[in-house]
């Protein structure tokens, strides 16, 4: 059976304004933003709870501009990122999405602090990956369950209904594109039928989707994916079946350090802040700060697929600002010792090319320098007893590529033409990172989360006002 189904044979029990298919970041956000423009909205989420892929996140946004960074002396724009994202990408991010998304960050984050309570925090240690400077924000806990509290208590707060194990598994449409409802369905299989004025797809991508994964991105697709495992590619499906375009469907996250055999995310601060990664023949392989997702692929390219986190006291401490790097510590997971040949021995490597991968790192942040990848490091982070080392390995997080939509978050056909009333953000919708993998900016998955959450959201409470107020 077709995934969008003529509007006929339909039997809408009810029909609300705004319709959310998708309780992450994206669907949440773009839930507020309908309400905060006075439509009323309705969430619709699969899960028991609402979760996603921004559960499993570190809860990074990066805000070119905002006040946050202002009262830190920060200096940034967003142009400034726009033209990160340029070098990052060889000038192949979606030039659209890309700026609305840094033009609307800074006021998207602070309109969830100010409108909704979110206690936005900088990061530290941020300037790293591709960002020239310190954007990233975050909420006290550093991690994506917290920002889904703080997101669901903002919406029961404003009397959204999230109705959950609610699985969108049909649209409706007429002729013309106009989505006029879904049918969800229920665990114990039953149905129900709801129409829209406006359908928003929040459903993320399709990292949970192994031969979408395959046929789009197989240079990662062998890897540990560590993502929501509903993340099927419904939107894409839904969008081509009305004549949507889809764009980079070849990009997407990975990650070059996810703990092994624990599957706990290890922050990047402690690599970006001085620490390596060695093989196991104790050997460095790349430059660590160039990007996660080639990270990755560098990462899963050694002996094994595993490798090695390294840090020295201050890397582990600046690493431990993370709940999950503690928990991982907790569990065992983290080696320490107070020499580098006692860490050797405990991680099994050998002990010269670690001692002396180690001392090269040191000699360099001594002189500012750069090692054979063109890897600086920084002089106020040499790495100094006791060491300490985890176990990780690469990893697919989420893809990057999706529906095309224009500057009001719409979905859009081949032409460019809006189709009437559907919209796509996060995962769902095309993202900023261009092609491939090594476009990819940390931070980027949940700017379009939010920035294209907010931006469907209020088109979406505009469109069924001016419907409304025509009829």
């Amino acid at each position: 059976m077709s995934s969008v189904r003529p509007t006929s044979e339909a039997h809408f029990g009810t029909t609300v304004p705004v319709l959310v298919a998708g309780a992450g970041a994206c669907g949440l956000t773009a839930a507020l933003a309908a309400r905060d423009a006075g439509a009323e909205v309705v969430v619709l989420e699969r899960s028991v709870v609402p979760q996603g892929s921004t559960s499993m996140s570190s809860a990074l946004i990066p805000g070119p501009g905002s006040r946050y960074q202002r009262a830190a002396g920060i200096v940034d724009t967003p142009q400034r990122m726009y033209d990160d994202l340029l070098v990052k990408t060889k000038g192949r991010t979606d030039p659209v999405v890309a700026k609305l998304c840094t033009e609307t960050a800074a006021a998207t984050i602070e309109w969830l602090a100010d409108r909704f309570g979110l206690p936005f925090e900088m990061a530290p240690i941020w300037q790293a990956f591709g960002h020239s400077r310190a954007r990233m924000h975050q909420l006290p806990g550093g991690t994506g369950e917290e920002f889904i509290e703080h997101l669901t208590a903002a919406a029961e707060r404003e009397g959204i209904d999230v109705i959950t194990e609610a699985h969108v598994t049909q649209l409706f449409a007429d002729a013309d594109g106009t989505v006029t409802g879904v049918r969800i369905t229920r665990p114990d299989g039953g149905t129900e039928d709801i129409g829209c004025g406006a359908l928003i797809l929040a459903t993320s991508g399709f990292g949970g989707n192994a031969e979408m994964v395959r046929e789009h991105v197989p240079e990662i697709a062998e890897a540990t994916y560590f993502g929501w495992e509903h993340n099927r590619g419904d939107a894409i499906r839904w969008g081509r079946a009305l004549g949507a375009a889809v764009r980079n469907l070849d990009a997407y996250q990975g990650f070059p350090a996810l703990a092994d055999p624990h599957r706990i995310s290890m922050n990047l601060e402690g690599l970006s802040s001085g620490g390596i990664q060695v093989n196991v023949h104790g050997e460095r392989f790349y430059n660590e700060c160039e990007s996660p997702s080639t990270g990755a692929l560098h990462v899963l390219r050694q002996p094994g697929g595993s490798v090695f986190n390294i840090y020295g006291q201050r890397q582990f401490e600046i690493a431990c600002d993370r709940k999950r790097t503690r928990m991982a510590d907790e569990l065992g997971a983290i080696k320490h010792a107070a020499t580098l040949d006692e860490l050797a021995g405990m991680i099994g490597v050998p002990a010269q090319p670690l001692k002396d991968a180690v001392a090269e790192a040191q000699r360099l942040c001594a002189t500012n320098g750069a090692d054979r990848w063109g890897r600086r490091f920084e002089p106020d982070l040499v790495m100094a007893p006791p060491f300490h080392a985890i176990r990780v390995t690469g990893a697919l997080y989420h893809t990057q590529g999706g529906l095309a939509i224009d500057h009001e978050a719409r979905v859009v056909r081949e032409n460019g033409q809006a189709l009437p009333n559907l919209f796509a953000g996060g995962g769902a919708a095309v993202g900023i990172s261009g092609p491939g993998g090594a476009g990819y900016l940390p931070g980027n998955g949940l700017l379009t989360a939010t920035c294209l959450g907010r931006a469907a959201g209020s088109a979406a409470a505009r469109l069924v006002a001016r419907r409304e107020a025509a009829e």
